[in-house]
């Protein structure tokens, strides 16, 4: 009976050993994930960083860096003025030109071109409204890339007579000062644009007043891109005049203000 306890125990003993060793062999094949510790607010400051109004400017320039490298590079306004999109005709050839219309004119590409040119494919009519579509969409990308990605950290830079002057005439007379900005033809689309999106004008009015002022111009190139096969037709002279006349009062105007604030 001493002989079957101790077998007994030393049998126990073994099984006992035999687990532990077992136990002890899995805690050893099982890696445990050890949590590297972050400092305190990294992330917040990584994401105050990215979203900081410079950060934004800084990503606003590239875009529109990268978008005029590749006008430059692809020169998309040539195929507009060749007859682009193949094989694509009626509305949907349309929609596709004043989509395009709009995305490169958010590069800088000068917008008289692609008037003449819209006015060469669909013709008068349908040709001012292209343009006229292509025109209030860049109008529109180029204010809310302005808005969302540069105002907060222009804004304090808006120091000096004229700069204040021309912030608060948008800020308060957005409408108007918008339609005076579009029917005067020596203020570039762009610069109006950005000009606009930095102050605290709304959405409403800039889209209103863009699609309203740019009218006249539009027209005016449009008809003379559709009626470019005949040069001496009234309506081509008639075109001519249009474009001619606002240019030559807007350079006098331009002479005239800069020889005032010479003389001050």
């Amino acid at each position: 009976m001493l002989d079957d306890a101790t077998t007994r125990s030393g049998g126990t003993a073994k099984a006992s050993s035999r687990a532990a060793a077992t136990e002890l062999a899995v805690s050893a094949a099982v890696t445990v994930p050890v949590a590297v510790p972050v400092p305190a607010g990294f992330a917040a400051r990584c994401t105050r960083t990215l979203l900081s109004p410079w950060s934004r400017l800084s990503l606003l320039l590239v875009l529109l860096a990268a978008a005029a490298s590749a006008v430059l590079l692809f020169e998309p306004q040539k195929l507009l003025a060749n007859g682009w999109p193949p094989h694509v005709a009626g509305p949907a050839a349309m929609v596709l030109f004043a989509v395009a219309y709009g995305l490169i004119t958010v590069a800088f590409v000068p917008r008289p071109l692609l008037n003449l040119a819209a006015g060469a494919l669909f013709g008068s009519e349908w040709g001012i409204g292209a343009a006229m579509a292509g025109t209030v969409l860049g109008a529109g990308i180029a204010f809310g890339l302005g808005r969302l990605l540069g105002q907060e950290a222009l804004r304090p830079l808006l120091r000096g007579r004229l700069l204040t002057a021309a912030d608060g005439q948008f800020s308060r007379h957005g409408f108007r000062s918008m339609l005076a900005v579009r029917l005067f033809p020596g203020v570039p689309f762009w610069a109006a644009n950005y000009a606009a999106a930095v102050s605290r004008m709304g959405y409403v009015p800039f889209l209103l007043a863009t699609a309203i002022g740019s009218i006249p111009n539009v027209a005016a190139y449009v008809v003379a891109g559709a009626r470019a096969s005949t040069p001496t037709s009234p309506a081509f002279l008639i075109a001519l005049a249009c474009i001619a006349l606002p240019a030559l009062a807007g350079a006098v105007v331009a002479w005239r203000k800069r020889h005032h604030l010479r003389g001050r």
